[in-house]
């Protein structure tokens, strides 16, 4: 069994900059695939930054040049500076182990565990 725990959301002026984590707790060295995904009312939920057990990372057109994702073993960030309004919403963590089907790596049914998310509101 695997939770994933979010922490660091908040509320910031646009320009600012916040810090998330994510927190694996369980089997997590049965995670190879971790990803943020954020969703405001309204809209479907996109992926933000994906991070795969190797290194290699993707980044939404929207975020890129502003967000960075890393992965520490069991915890995930995502750095994110010179934030906008339209960045605001709920942002998840999610995982997945490997082998099993894809859809791709910012896809929300390629994964299967799943953060409660947590708020992140970016005001002008």
């Amino acid at each position: 069994q695997v939770q994933l725990v979010e922490s660091g959301g908040g509320s910031v002026q646009a320009g600012g900059s916040l810090r998330l984590s994510c927190t694996a707790y369980g089997y997590t060295d049965w995670i190879s695939y971790m990803a943020w995904f954020r969703q405001a009312p309204g809209k479907e939920r996109e992926g933000v930054a994906s991070h795969d057990s190797g290194g290699l990372i993707e980044y939404a057109d929207s975020v890129r040049g502003r967000f960075t994702i890393s992965r520490d073993k069991g915890t995930l960030y995502l750095q994110m500076n010179n934030l906008k309004p339209e960045d605001t919403g709920m942002y998840y963590c999610a995982g997945q182990r490997s082998g099993r089907q894809w859809f791709g790596s910012r896809i929300a049914r390629s994964y299967y565990y799943w953060g409660q998310g947590i708020q992140v509101t970016v005001s002008s």
